[in-house]
């Protein structure tokens, strides 16, 4: 579905991209990997002893494999090095692989998931366009304030409840009241994990808009997430490297198909920004693509290796690679955890088993329980979770990240160690599925 295999071997890791190690950064790299080992979870021996190192367990950063880390890890390099050129080229052409686009252009540029919206606002809008963000928790008001701050005029159509996601309908209805420049739907919220239909989105604007750029916030989603960028006619996906892309945090990674490319042509008025306009990183990218050199500002070498070798490896998940066998990793372990909070007597942010994301899970707490309590115990269980984000409700639940290298790869054993650092946790927080009352996790009256 998402067109050729990847040309790219994991054998070719550590020779055409990755510069050679010293003795003294191979001795470092094998101290990461000894403590990554004794992070596994050794069923056998099923004790209670938390790891070394606390898992990072978080909707992002997540956890790396000891090739990426090694890879990050690795000498100083110049930008125009030709393992950095040749590095740089193939993280292009991949990425579209792993979006399922022939036709879009990359952009992977130093910095945040965040700095994607100001890509998107500072390119594509000019004073006074309207755009209609779709609004499913913290994410979504965000980028909405970034297209505020580049003059948009932005109508916010936000769920009518915590934890869903707008009616199809009440999308037309909203679209045929006026004329966007841009939609913008987060795929996944990192406050409330849920998940959008981006597809259904992308159908209802062609067919009523279909002038209307489609922009997608895939921060958390990207590489966890169903997305056919050209099939389901995305403009613009916005995501970075440090969730399910399994990297550093450090790259943003910005696609734009070329009718938003067109639009970019057809401004009236300058970009309204230096560093995240497309027109001055366009011929950088095209010309790393190319296997040239061309200088604007100085990329993230080590990142850029290190996404090189998360991108490799995850196009060779399963017995036949490619991104179908990742997005059925993620939807069985994203299938294990929710049965688990079932199991659990509590309940998921996201109201349905539809509107819930793949990648990670939020979770309402006991009424008895705040998240203060319940973290610093799953860290001496060796599990890092995060508290929520929804102003007000921070306290209320929390958040467990599931994606990358804890679903491809599951004999790391990660999902057993959280979900197991969870039950404990809970019961020593006085807590117990047996003795939990129906509704004692229902979500606050807002």
């Amino acid at each position: 579905m998402l067109g050729r295999r990847c040309q790219y071997s994991l054998s070719r890791i550590q020779t055409a991209s990755i510069p050679r190690v010293t003795a003294k950064q191979q001795r470092f790299s094998n101290s990461i990997r000894i403590n990554i080992r004794r992070n596994m979870t050794d069923k056998a021996a099923n004790t209670n002893t938390p790891p070394v190192r606390p898992l990072c367990l978080i909707p992002g950063p997540v956890e790396m494999s000891e090739t990426v880390l090694q890879a990050h890890s690795t000498p100083a390099t110049s930008h125009t090095d030709p393992r950095f050129v040749e590095a740089f080229g193939q993280v292009i052409e991949m990425l579209r692989e792993v979006v399922g686009t022939t036709t879009a252009q990359p952009f992977v540029v130093a910095g945040s998931g965040t700095l994607g919206w100001d890509q998107t606002a500072a390119n594509l809008v000019e004073a006074g366009d309207k755009a209609l963000v779709l609004s499913t928790g913290y994410f979504g008001e965000g980028f909405a304030d970034c297209l505020e701050t580049y003059g948009a005029d932005v109508t916010r159509l936000r769920a009518e409840v915590v934890g869903d996601r707008q009616p199809l309908a009440k999308i037309a209805q909203t679209l045929r009241a006026a004329k966007y420049k841009l939609v913008t739907v987060t795929q996944v919220d990192t406050s409330t994990g849920v998940l959008c239909d981006v597809k259904s989105v992308a159908e209802v604007v062609r067919e009523i808009s279909p002038d209307t750029l489609v922009v997608v916030d895939g921060v958390c989603a990207t590489a966890a997430e169903r997305l056919y960028f050209d099939a389901w006619g995305v403009d613009v996906l916005v995501t970075a490297s440090q969730k399910a892309l399994g990297c550093p945090p450090g790259v943003s990674v910005v696609v734009a198909s070329q009718k938003a490319l067109g639009v970019l042509a057809a401004r009236q008025t300058p970009v309204p920004a230096y560093y995240a306009s497309w027109k001055r990183w366009l011929p950088i990218m095209q010309s790393y693509e190319t296997r040239a050199v061309k200088y604007f500002a100085t990329p993230c070498v080590q990142t850029v290796f290190a996404l090189n070798t998360s991108l490799k490896e995850m196009l060779a998940t399963g017995s036949g690679g490619g991104m179908e066998a990742v997005f059925a990793a993620h939807e069985a372990t994203s299938a294990r955890v929710k049965a688990a909070v079932a199991a659990l007597g509590l309940k998921t942010v996201a109201v349905s088993p539809e509107a819930s994301a793949n990648a990670m899970t939020a979770i309402w707490l006991p009424e008895s329980i705040q998240a203060a309590d319940l973290l610093p115990k799953l860290k001496a269980r060796g599990v890092v979770a995060a508290a929520g984000i929804l102003p007000g409700q921070a306290q209320r639940y929390f958040r467990l990240g599931h994606m990358g290298i804890t679903a491809t790869q599951p004999a790391n054993g990660y999902v057993d160690t959280m979900l197991k650092a969870v039950t404990d946790a809970l019961e020593e927080c006085g807590y117990s599925a047996a003795s939990s009352s129906s509704g004692r996790s229902s979500p606050p009256r807002l």
